[in-house]
C-alpha cells in the first residue's frame, strides 16, 4: 500500500478515558479510547457499504481487525502505529473537506484514531489534521 494522504480525526470507544465516557467497543469488539487503535473505512463489505470512500475517489485497501497502520501528522511529522478496532470514519459524508496547517493539507477523512493515539501526535482540541497513512 502506498501512503494514503487525507485527514485524520478522533473518536471515542470502549472504556472511559480522557474526554470520553464509556461506549461500545466498535466493530471488532476490542476498541478502547485509551489504546493506540483506529477505525478504517474498508474493514469488510458491510463497513464499506456504510463508509463509501470510493464516493470521494479514494481506493482504500481492505484491511481487517488488528491490522497495523502508521499515521503521520503532516503538521509536525509526528507518527503513531495503531491497529484497526472499528469501522469508520464515514468518509463519504466528508468528501472534499480539507484541513490545512500552513502548506500541508489533507482532504477527505481517511482514518479515525482513538484519543490516546491522536493525542500522541496532535492536540485533541484541533480535532482534524492532515495526515498520511501507510503500513511501514
Amino acid at each position: 500500500m502506498a501512503a494514503l494522504r487525507g485527514e485524520m480525526s478522533w473518536f471515542c470507544c470502549g472504556n472511559a478515558w480522557g474526554p470520553c465516557g464509556s461506549t461500545g467497543h466498535g466493530a471488532c469488539g476490542t476498541c478502547n479510547s485509551g489504546n493506540y487503535q483506529h477505525a478504517w473505512p474498508n474493514t469488510s463489505d458491510a463497513c464499506y457499504a456504510i463508509t463509501h470512500p470510493d464516493t470521494c475517489g479514494l481506493g482504500m485497501s481492505r484491511r481487517g481487525c488488528g491490522f497495523r497502520h502508521y499515521t503521520t501528522n503532516l503538521c509536525n511529522g509526528a507518527r503513531v502505529g495503531t491497529t484497526i478496532a472499528d469501522c469508520g470514519p464515514q468518509t463519504d459524508l466528508f468528501c472534499g473537506e480539507t484541513t490545512c496547517c500552513g502548506s500541508a493539507c489533507g482532504s477527505n477523512r481517511i482514518i479515525d484514531l482513538t484519543p490516546a493515539a491522536f493525542s500522541a501526535i496532535a492536540s485533541l482540541s484541533v480535532g482534524l489534521r492532515p495526515c498520511s497513512v501507510d503500513i511501514v
